[in-house]
Parts: C-alpha cells; structure tokens; sequence
C-alpha cells in the first residue's frame, strides 16, 4: 500500500493514519468510525497526536465523538501515546489487556526499561513523554469481552505469543483483526508484486513459539478477510500468507539452540531465515536490498529469541533436579 498522505480511508469507516514513528510506512495507528462514535486503535507515540488531530479535524470529528483509546499491547510503538491522546480527549475511555493496565496507569517501570535499552536521548526522540492515565478511566477486557461502538460489536480475545499483555481486536462489520503484532510484520516496502511478505515479530520479552502458533489459529477460526498490521496497514487475509509467517516461527524455534551463546550469530541467522523466505516473491531472487532495512528487525527478533530459550533452559534444568531422587 502506498502512503501518500498522514492517512489512508480503507473503507468500512476505518483510517489508518501513519505513526510518524522512525520512517513513514514503519508504524500506524487506525480510527475506527462508526454511526458517530470513534475509536482510535494503537496510539503510535506521543509525536502521533498531531496527525490524529488533523485528521479528526479534516473528517470534522468533535473531541467528545472519541469514545475509545484501544492499545493491543503495551510495547511503545503501540501504546507510547496512550497517555498523550487521554489527556487530549476527556472523553474517551482506555481499553486494555489486564496484565498491561498497571502499566500505563503508572509507566515509569516501562519507561525506565526503555531508557535502559535505547538510552534517555534516543527515548525521547523515538517516544516522547509518556504520560500516565486515570486508574477510573482505564477498563481491563477480558477475553472474549465486547464493547459497541455506534451500530458494531468489537471483540477481544488474548492473543499471547508475541507479549503475554496482547490482545487482538475483531471488528465484525468489517470482517478484519486489529492484530497488533500477533499477524508480523508487513512494512509497505514488502507488499511485493508476486505476493505480500510476513515477518514474525517475535520481540523481548515474552515470545513463545507455541502460544504465537495458537494465537494464529485462533484468529484464523475467525475467518476474516483481512488484517489491520500496526506494521504496517491493511493486509488481506491469505492462508498462505499464514503459512509463511508460521513457518518462519518453527524456522528461530529450530535455529535458536546453534546460536544459544552468540546473539549477534543469532541475530545474523535470523537475518538469512528471513532473506531466504523473502527470496521467492522476488523477481529476480535478489534480496540483498532488503538486507539493511530488516537487520534491526532479524536483532530485536533474535533477542526475543535468546530470552525464551533461556527460559526452556531453566524449565528442563529445574524439571531435571525435581525428577532426582534425594540419596540416603
């Protein structure tokens, strides 16, 4: 899809409006209209609110015709503006997955875990202020819990694999998943002529291949037509597409145990992983070009990766030393 303005109607009363995060084409947020009452979908970061309120502006929306601020997850470029858009818009009510409440009702741990890895600089050019909402203007949805907005039914259901703070949003009208990261990584770069290309995000901490495996197929059981990606905009619904992006998982899941003590090695292995299932939608199988535009990508996934299979580790050496039998 091709982004020539801050926002882009899809039909059914959903925008996707650029996050303005890194480069346009890398993160979006969406706003869902209907009979109405709006919704705004991922939040991007605080930097975002400026094209959100064009745009509301330009569709002559009021602030009190924002009903909902809905992240999938609490990563920062999902929910980096959560706090930033609240405060704009009185109105309006946080929806979140139970386990990632606390953390936008108070976000300094979040922060100060970010600070850590990118450095206080970068943080701010990347995410902004981060500001804190309301405990009395959050509400936790569970699963299989559902909100109406205007004439639509909105379902959420957890989706864990990618965060175990994820949810994925079912908009019924349109037949389609806000699936935060829980469908990969599409960047507009990859929607290629002889097909669109999937990447797992598989980002620290909580990757686990197995439940990302479930929380495909639930979506899937759904049988939607399409996928709103915060990375990056509408994705019709393919199985084979599905395939791709399954397959590639059971790909890190099986490298990761080589490369257990050299994540840099990882990281290059995820890298090629990708490239090599990239190499078939290219004309000329030359990837080579998308090589410096995933590296970051194939890193934060090989991180990701290192961190659960630490964690299979500590589970067969801890269910190791319980199976021994004490001597004497």
């Amino acid at each position: 899809m091709e982004i020539a303005t801050p926002w882009l109607d899809l039909g059914y009363g959903v925008t996707c409006i650029d996050a303005g995060y890194v480069e346009p084409g890398i993160a979006c947020f969406y706003l869902l209209g209907r009979e109405g009452e709006y919704a705004v979908i991922e939040t991007g970061t605080s930097h975002s609110l400026v094209a959100l309120e064009q745009c509301l502006a330009e569709k002559g929306i009021a602030d009190e015709q924002l009903r909902y601020v809905i992240p999938t997850h609490v990563h920062l470029d999902h929910a980096g503006g959560a706090g930033t858009i609240m405060a704009r818009f009185p109105a309006a009510r946080l929806l979140v997955h139970p386990r990632g409440a606390r953390h936008l009702i108070d976000p300094a741990r979040l922060v100060a875990s970010s600070i850590a890895v990118y450095g206080e600089q970068a943080f701010h050019r990347m995410y902004g202020d981060i500001t804190p909402i309301p405990r009395e203007r959050v509400s936790e949805m569970g699963d299989g819990d559902k909100v109406t907005l205007g004439d639509s039914v909105l379902e959420f259901r957890h989706t864990r694999g990618h965060a175990d703070h994820h949810f994925c949003i079912w908009d019924e009208a349109s037949r389609g998943w806000f699936s935060g990261d829980m469908f990969g990584i599409s960047y507009t770069f990859l929607r290629l002529a002889s097909g669109n290309f999937v990447l797992p995000a598989t980002t620290p901490t909580q990757f686990d291949p197995a439940l990302f495996v479930e929380s495909v197929d639930l979506l899937e059981r759904y049988h939607p037509q399409c996928m709103y990606l915060t990375h990056y905009g509408e994705l019709p619904y393919d199985a084979t597409v599905k395939q791709l992006l399954l397959d590639q998982v059971a790909a890190y899941r099986d490298l990761a145990p080589a490369y257990a003590d050299d994540h840099k090695a990882m990281a290059g292995a995820v890298l090629e992983c990708t490239l090599d299932a990239l190499r078939p939608l290219t004309s000329d199988g030359d990837v080579e070009v998308y090589r410096d535009r995933l590296a970051m990508d194939a890193g934060l996934n090989a991180q990701g990766l290192a961190i659960w299979l630490q964690k299979q580790t500590a589970l067969v050496s801890q269910a190791a030393n319980e199976q021994q039998i004490p001597s004497g």
